[in-house]
């Protein structure tokens, strides 16, 4: 699924349409009542971690922002002003199929389960799914043939037109209604409320490091794409239980998160894809064979992992 870097770019694409108001809805939704959304003004647009929130109010009623300006919306406003973000944030231009869309994932961890619905809010909850995206002003098109082999394009989940003529597709995702986003900034890889201590102490967990990565509790937006990544710039194998971690093991282990993560989400940012040095690979760049195994915590989903046994030694 997609990562946090995917989804705060997925943000960057909805924040020009916020203060606008849909005029016509469509989409194959069944769980949600994409109607309901029709004459409403989209009033905010945040990411935390995985999910993508948009607040809907009244279009008749005063409109406002929220209460708390997020970083990533004072990072859109700059983004307009940068030749890199401007051309991927501006709602008509298209947007190239990514690479690293083509490396999602379909499984799913405990942490990452959505919650409950709490009834009717004016927050709408989008989790991704295998290959979730959004896209401004286009539609997505296939890049390559089906197992039928032939060449049908994905069906939108949801698809907003507003009054000013542009529109927003999203696709192969989930959404529910909430009242408020349910989400710890201090969790989010991607914040400037990153709470590093309380990460530090989370990698002593007794788990293998492979697992405790993917724990959103606390480290909100890391996926396998990224777990795979950092582990292998950090040199420590995926198997590694966290008490056996020295503190600059541990501290290496949240620089490489952090460094990998705004890299990627920069390099998204400019158009261009990810390139992986060993999650899906079977060398790694020093042209050592690598290693793939399927790990997860006792009763929960398990995840494919690559590594190096040389450079990554037990």
């Amino acid at each position: 699924m997609p990562e946090g870097p995917s989804v705060r770019k997925f943000q960057l694409l909805t924040s020009p349409f916020v203060g606008q108001v849909v005029a016509k809805v469509g989409g194959s939704s069944q769980k949600l009542s994409v109607n309901d959304l029709n004459a409403l003004r989209l009033q905010d647009s945040q990411v935390h971690g995985k999910n993508l929130y948009l607040a809907f109010v009244p279009a008749e009623g005063p409109f406002g922002p929220a209460a708390v300006e997020t970083a990533l919306q004072r990072e859109a406003v700059c983004g307009a002003h940068c030749p890199a973000q401007g051309q991927q944030g501006q709602a008509g231009a298209p947007h190239p199929h990514c690479q690293d869309e083509e490396l999602q994932e379909p499984q799913h961890s405990r942490s990452e389960a959505p919650e409950a619905a709490e009834g009717r809010g004016h927050w709408l909850r989008i989790h991704f799914g295998m290959f979730g995206s959004v896209r401004a002003n286009e539609f997505s098109r296939a890049n390559r043939a089906n197992k039928r082999g032939d060449w049908k394009d994905p069906v939108p989940r949801l698809v907003l037109h507003f009054e000013s003529g542009g529109f927003l597709v999203f696709y192969n995702c989930r959404m529910l209604w909430c009242s408020s986003p349910r989400a710890d900034p201090a969790s989010d890889i991607l914040s400037v409320e990153f709470h590093r201590g309380r990460a530090l102490r989370a990698l002593c967990a007794p788990d293998p490091i492979c697992c405790t990565l993917l724990d959103q509790r606390y480290f909100s937006g890391l996926g396998n794409i990224i777990k795979n990544e950092l582990l292998y710039l950090a040199r420590i194998h995926p198997l590694t239980p966290g008490p056996l971690l020295a503190l600059s093991d541990r501290e290496r282990l949240l620089d490489c998160a952090v460094q990998f993560s705004s890299e990627w989400l920069h390099n998204k940012l400019r158009g261009q894809g990810l390139h992986p040095q060993v999650y899906q690979k079977e060398q790694c760049p020093l042209g050592h064979p690598l290693m793939k195994g399927t790990f997860g915590p006792s009763g929960g989903f398990k995840r494919l992992t690559w590594w190096c046994p040389q450079c990554q030694p037990a």
